[in-house]
């Protein structure tokens, strides 16, 4: 069997390895994931790689990609399956990825940043915590609006606005619960949950969890 040219330097907990790791799955493409758990030689050859230390990056033979919306997109480009990421029309591929945008900075960004308050090691910030609650609670508002009579975020196709939203709307819930109210959201986060290829991701994640800083909550997997 032919060894895959393309190289996955990831953590199953995190939310934009997670990203990538569904829309590999979602294809079945060969790739070799490199597990960065602190282990050699994985971690310096990541440290060699990559000085700026975020993940996930992929290599393609001599050819680094960072960003996790890139490297779906680089994906779609290069590596192509039966699922395509981005849309070949010029006006659904804006959509879906500004749908994608949304997603990381409107609601993994501010999840994050509850999630970076309790690693602090001086001070905490509630001011930046609250502002971060209120940007999570209009993104909630906004996402339930947008799924209402939709399937998938741009649609009836999965995209790479589903593979951002999929873990995002996991951790998001995990550190600012989303209203039961946002019933259209909550059915597409269960959704996203159930397909198979997130929910490998997730699988793969389980082993991880205890490192969550806020606890991985029982029932909202």
């Amino acid at each position: 069997m032919t060894e895959p040219t393309l190289k996955l330097y990831a953590h199953p907990l995190s939310s934009y390895c997670q990203k990538v790791l569904t829309a590999l799955y979602e294809n079945a493409t060969p790739c070799e994931y490199c597990v960065l758990d602190g282990t050699e030689p994985v971690a310096s050859r990541f440290a060699a790689l990559w000085p700026i230390g975020k993940f996930p990056v992929l290599t393609d033979g001599d050819r680094m990609v960072a960003e996790a919306s890139t490297i779906i997109e680089y994906l779609d480009a290069v590596h192509p399956g039966p699922m395509r990421f981005v849309p070949a029309a010029p006006l659904a591929a804006v959509e879906v990825r500004m749908l994608d945008r949304f997603v990381d900075n409107y609601v993994m960004t501010p999840q994050q940043k509850i999630v970076a308050d309790v690693l602090r090691d001086g001070e905490r910030d509630p001011r930046g915590v609250r502002e971060a609650q209120a940007m999570l609670d209009t993104s909630y508002a906004w996402l339930d609006a947008r799924m209402r009579g939709r399937e998938w975020a741009a649609g009836s196709d999965f995209s790479l606005a589903d593979c951002a939203a999929a873990p995002a709307l996991l951790y998001a819930d995990w550190s600012y619960p989303i209203p039961r109210r946002f019933a259209d959201l909550w059915a597409y986060r269960d959704r996203l949950l159930a397909r198979p290829s997130y929910a490998r991701a997730l699988d793969e994640a389980r082993p991880y969890r205890h490192m969550f800083p806020l606890g991985a909550p029982e029932g909202r997997d």
